[in-house]
Parts: C-alpha cells; sequence; structure tokens
C-alpha cells in the first residue's frame, strides 16, 4: 500500500496509489471513522491499526469506485504540514563519518550515542517540487538522501523491543544543506533550515510491508550519477536504537517524522566537492519504499 497525499483543483485530499497511475481518494473510509473532509494524513495515522485495516479493505474491492490519474494531481509530501519539526539524525553511517571528517580535515571520531537535530515544518516540500537553490543566502548547497520514518502511537520511554510496534510506516526524504551556513554558526540547525530543504515522500509505506528496514538499499543520483549507494545496515545505530533514545524523556506522537542519517557519497565531500546548482536534477531513492525526484531552482 501507498498512502499519498495530494493536490486535485485546490483540494487537499488522501489516497492510495492503485498500481503506478491511479489515486484512490479514501474519504469514505476517513468518514466511516468520525473524520471530515478537511482530515489530513496526521489525522489518518491517528486511527492506528483499525482504520489501516480498513484501507488494505478498501485497497482489494474498490470496485465502482472513482480513480483518478495520477498525471492529473499533484503529489504532496504525504505529511504535508508536520506539527512538528522533523526529528533527524546526524552522522549515523560510518562512511560518512570518515567522509566528512576528512574534507574537514578533522580526526574521526564516531558517535557513541545518536546526534539529533530537527528541520522545521517550513523545510518540507513534495516528492517532486523545485529545491531553491537559496543562492543569496548559501554558495554550498548539498544533498543527503535518508530513510524516512513516521510514527504511529503516542509513546515515551519506549523501549528497544517494542519501538517497531511504534512505527506507522516509512518514506523517503532529502535532507538538504547549506554547508557553509552549517559551518559558519558551528551547528546543524541552520543550515538544514531553510525552506524547502526537505523533500519528502512520494508516499507512506506501512510498516507492515517493511519486513526489515534494516535491510534496505538507499540511493541518490544528480543529473542520472549515481552519488550515494548504501544500505541501511550500515548505520551506526539501527531504528530501535533511533527511535527508542530519542523517546527518553520526550514523549513522541503519531504523524511525527524521523530521518534517520544518510550514507556516504555527499557533495561537499567529494574531490572535487561537488555541490547542487541551478537545474540539477536529485533523485533519492529508499528500496521498497520510492523515489523523489527534485529540480534545484535558483
Amino acid at each position: 500500500m501507498k498512502l499519498v497525499s495530494y493536490d486535485y483543483k485546490g483540494s487537499v485530499q488522501i489516497g492510495l496509489l492503485l498500481g503506478d497511475d491511479q489515486v484512490l481518494n479514501v474519504a469514505q473510509i476517513l468518514s466511516a471513522a468520525g473524520l471530515g473532509s478537511d482530515a489530513g494524513m496526521i489525522d489518518l495515522i491517528e486511527q492506528g491499526d483499525g482504520v489501516l485495516d480498513k484501507l488494505y479493505a478498501f485497497e482489494a474491492d474498490h470496485a465502482g469506485q472513482k480513480t483518478l490519474a495520477l498525471s492529473d494531481v499533484t503529489l504532496l509530501s504525504p505529511i504535508a504540514r508536520p506539527r512538528k519539526n522533523v526529528f533527524c539524525v546526524g552522522r549515523n553511517y560510518l562512511e560518512h563519518v570518515s567522509e566528512a571528517s576528512e574534507a574537514r580535515g578533522r580526526e574521526m571520531k564516531i558517535p557513541t550515542d545518536p546526534q539529533y537535530f530537527t528541520k522545521p515544518p517550513t523545510t518540507v516540500i513534495g516528492p517532486f517540487d523545485d529545491i531553491p537553490l537559496h543562492s543569496d543566502v548559501t554558495d554550498n548547497l548539498d544533498y543527503e538522501v535518508e530513510l524516512g520514518v513516521i510514527i504511529g502511537k503516542k509513546g515515551v520511554n519506549i523501549p528497544k523491543s517494542d519501538v517497531l510496534d511504534y512505527i506507522y510506516g516509512y518514506t523517503v526524504i532529502n535532507d538538504i544543506t547549506a554547508r557553509d551556513v552549517q559551518r559558519r554558526h558551528d551547528q546543524w540547525f541552520k543550515g538544514k533550515g531553510l525552506d524547502g530543504s526537505c523533500p519528502m515522500g512520494p508516499w507512506i509505506v506501512p510498516s507492515r510491508e517493511i519486513s526489515d528496514p534494516g535491510a534496505l538499499d538507499i540511493s541518490l543520483t544528480v543529473n542520472g550519477e549515481m552519488r550515494q549507494n548504501s544500505n541501511t545496515r550500515n548505520m551506526i545505530f539501527d531504528l530501535a536504537t533511533l527511535v527508542s533514545v530519542l523517546s527518553q524523556g520526550m514523549t513522541l506522537e503519531p504523524g511525527d517524522i524521523i530521518a534517520t542519517g544518510t550514507p556516504s557519497g555527499v557533495g561537499f565531500a567529494m574531490k572535487p566537492p561537488c555541490l547542487l546548482k541551478d537545474g540539477d536534477i536529485v533523485e533519492a531513492s529508499v528500496a521498497g519504499v520510492g523515489t523523489i525526484r527534485n529540480r534545484v531552482s535558483g
């Protein structure tokens, strides 16, 4: 199943992608769950597995229901406007830690605990929207493909053994980063918080469809050239650790989003550096989840 948020003639709706080219609106399922016509993806997620089961049944038997051609709608980020900042994890792939340390001329130090930061809701854009170049702010715009985790139910101090029960599904995130801004402020938030710097989507794949989120191929291309190519098994801290540690003393809620870190191959660490420029096409993919494709626009 692929859960999508989409715009059709100025109205934001929730649907299911059927095959590769049809969208099935799920308004009647939302209505039966007591949700209004303006319900968004977070409202749906809050309904839990009961409504998700009904969506699976509706997907399997939707005879008589009208569908829309994918070409007639605009796919949005599956959570078009998060209620909170997007939680992110820095330095979570060993080879990325190595390349970043070398590029900065620093001794490599492997994190002993997950390193978290956030991106504001204003960073989130759709899976095929343009990425702003922000040439008035940065000369060093970079990319980072990441597996995105969507939290499905409220929890605090979540044991590692229970984490998968709290994950609703998965999506793809590109953590666009202004490297010079990041260095100037000597922290991650500002350089990773520019408007439009978090392309996300193209949908949410429910967690029940991903048997092992710790064994997914993850990759990114720029203008068709492979830049990042790894697997989530290469994370320093696995999903259970990331979610459990984040939840210690901090309540996670339905619709919270966690970007789980990026592998090696980022632009600033290449020799010579290969940062993003106007007109570049960036494709970020996670196997079993999907691909987002964004053009850099100045």
